[in-house]
């Protein structure tokens, strides 16, 4: 164990149990033909973490088993949202061997996921230090599992953009075309959803200055280069604005070029890729003792 990452209270039990449930459904079905060929009588079985990783997934990883054996009894020896070293035994676990086996493939597939997830967004966090900007995701999740994606995004210390379609209005190129400016279309959304945050995306100054002079929660400045980018910072942040709408880059953004954009002194970046290009760390659950 390492050191740790800042962590976020930890997911309703009743989305990780349905989540789990949909697991189970479509990995076990009638019955785990292979498990039945076991003995069902007591073992144990160990969980090791092969690299380096933010360990994310707890309540997935526990809640597979626990749905094939209440009685299991499981040993964390990390915390959620710690850093790991390759060859780190994250957990130890005392059950019915079959019931062992039988969750073995769906609670690895949660943790190593979320795992991935948080991970990334850490490296993508850690590039950022000191600037004052933000890492934040987007809707690009796997299909029924944003939550869980979304919530190992805040374990690798970033933050959650909106969660879906309704709990924010966001404006794009569509709706100014339709409303014929970026003024209209946020005088549009805000008569028609005064009780949503609103997000406007921009593509040129002269529409950020609209958005700036309308008013909304956050703007967006999309795929600018990076003359354009400081010179939105510059108007954003100057009088009369003074920095009150949060500025946010997106599109075209890769870990190496990270930081060069932070320092611009933007407030937010928003990456598609932290949930959408998930690489699984490597993990394995083992049956037997612990090695020594």
């Amino acid at each position: 164990m390492s050191d740790r990452t800042p962590f976020q209270p930890w997911p309703d039990p009743r989305q990780v149990e349905a989540d789990v449930a949909r697991a189970l459904a479509e990995d076990v079905g009638s019955g785990d033909a292979t498990a039945a060929l076991l003995p069902d009588g007591p073992d144990q079985a160990y969980l090791l973490c092969k690299e380096d990783a933010v360990v994310c997934g707890r309540p997935w990883f526990d809640a597979c088993h626990r749905a094939l054996d209440p009685q299991v009894r499981i040993d964390w020896r990390v915390a959620e949202g710690d850093r790991v070293a390759a060859g780190t035994v994250l957990a130890t676990l005392q059950g019915r061997a079959r019931a062992l086996v039988s969750a073995e493939r769906a609670s690895l597939n949660f943790l190593q996921t979320l795992s991935g997830t948080a991970t990334a967004t850490a490296a993508h966090v850690a590039a950022v230090a000191g600037t004052g900007a933000r890492i934040l995701d987007t809707r690009k999740t796997l299909p029924g599992l944003r939550a869980a994606q979304k919530y190992a995004v805040r374990t690798g210390g970033g933050d959650n953009h909106r969660m879906g379609l309704y709990d924010a209005v966001m404006l794009k190129e569509n709706h100014v075309r339709a409303f014929g400016s970026v003024a209209a279309a946020i005088a549009a959304a805000r008569a028609a959803q005064p009780g949503l945050p609103l997000i406007v995306e921009v593509e040129t100054l002269a529409e950020l200055r609209q958005a700036l002079e309308a008013g909304c929660d956050r703007i967006l400045i999309d795929d600018f280069d990076a003359e354009a980018r400081r010179e939105a910072v510059r108007t954003a942040h100057g009088a009369p604005y003074d920095g009150r709408i949060p500025l946010e880059v997106s599109g075209g953004v890769d870990l190496e070029g990270l930081r060069a954009i932070a320092l611009d002194g933007v407030d937010c970046i928003s990456i598609g890729g932290l949930t959408k290009h998930v690489r699984a760390v490597d993990l394995s659950l083992k049956l037997g003792p612990t090695p020594a």
